[in-house]
């Protein structure tokens, strides 16, 4: 037992199914030997057993059933899915997966999907697929390229520098004004609109809040500049999709990696798949390795059993 600890703690698990759950058990024990790692089902745990619960997407009513729960860990960076359950318990800690691992991802993703819209990826693939050698210069390069950062939180901001090591002009936008270094940085609705007007990318990393939701729309798609191009790793409430979509055919913007969707798995038969200016990935933007969530929960634990605020805790209001 590790040492401090008067007991084992339970630790229910609901990511990744019931399969991942000795990867999950394996990695805990590498670093937190007291957690006892269960799968978010087993017929043997009671509720009244359960101090930790490591959630995707909860059953409504399951956590406000275990009375003695201490902590609930969202396996994600998000925590809609669990806020959006009428009986969450708000009396709760909830913990997002804010691993450094998961700012590294993001940020690799951003970079990918910005260079494939400065360099038209999207029609590489589609003459691999036509087995059509056809050469083509694109307009652009990085240097004369400004990527605009939508949300300035810990991912924006890495992400924002991370694409300005490519070469590419950085700016940011955030509901409060923030400074980050070599970004030139703007804060608030009175400056939203000459923020859009100069990016020809635009990377929108913003959190589900009331005020976010619909913002790519058409009247934001309408400030960009033509033939600009939408990197989306924020939230799926954010996008309306038809406006989107309509942007794309006009020609008014030149293409879109979207990885979030408001209904995922994404539908077999939605327009998104088939779209030739999109791509579409699979949320994967941001997700850390089960190694590097385990070791990030476990370390925040430990701090809340010590009596400290651990890192990754959700606030309902809080600056992007």
């Amino acid at each position: 037992m590790a040492a401090g600890y008067e007991a084992n703690r339970v630790l229910v698990v609901k990511s990744g199914g019931e399969a991942a759950v000795a990867e999950w058990r394996r990695h805990f024990q590498a670093v937190a030997p007291h957690i006892d790692v269960r799968w978010w089902d087993d017929a043997s745990v009671s509720p009244e057993q359960v101090d930790y619960a490591l959630v995707w997407e909860p059953e409504p009513g399951r956590l406000a059933a275990m009375p003695k729960l201490r902590l609930a860990l969202s396996s994600a960076a998000g925590v809609e899915h669990i806020t959006a359950d009428p009986a969450w318990p708000r009396h709760l800690p909830l913990l997002r997966a804010a691993t450094p691992e998961a700012s590294q991802r993001m940020s690799e993703y951003v970079c990918m999907a910005v260079l494939a819209l400065l360099r038209d990826l999207k029609r590489m693939v589609r003459q691999q697929a036509e087995h059509r050698w056809d050469m083509f210069a694109t307009e652009r390069t990085a240097t004369d390229t400004c990527v605009g950062i939508l949300g300035l939180g810990a991912m924006g901001a890495h992400s924002a520098q991370m694409v300005r090591g490519l070469g590419f002009e950085v700016i940011g936008w955030s509901r409060s004004r923030k400074v980050l270094d070599g970004i030139e940085c703007h804060a608030g609705e009175d400056e939203l609109p000459a923020f859009l007007e100069r990016c020809d990318v635009l990377v929108c990393l913003l959190p589900a809040t009331p005020e976010t939701e619909g913002i790519l729309s058409a009247k934001t798609f309408a400030l960009l500049p033509k033939g600009a191009g939408l990197v989306h790793v924020g939230r799926g409430s954010h996008l309306r999709y038809d406006d989107l979509a309509a942007a794309l055919d006009a020609s008014h913007l030149c293409g879109a990696f979207i990885d979030v969707f408001e209904e995922e798995p994404l539908r077999s038969d939605h327009p998104a798949w088939a779209h030739e200016k999109i791509f579409v990935t699979p949320h994967v933007g941001a997700m850390a390795s089960r190694r590097a969530r385990a070791v990030f929960f476990a370390k925040q634990i430990a701090k809340f059993e010590r009596g400290e605020t651990p890192d990754g805790l959700y606030e309902p209001v809080r600056s992007y």
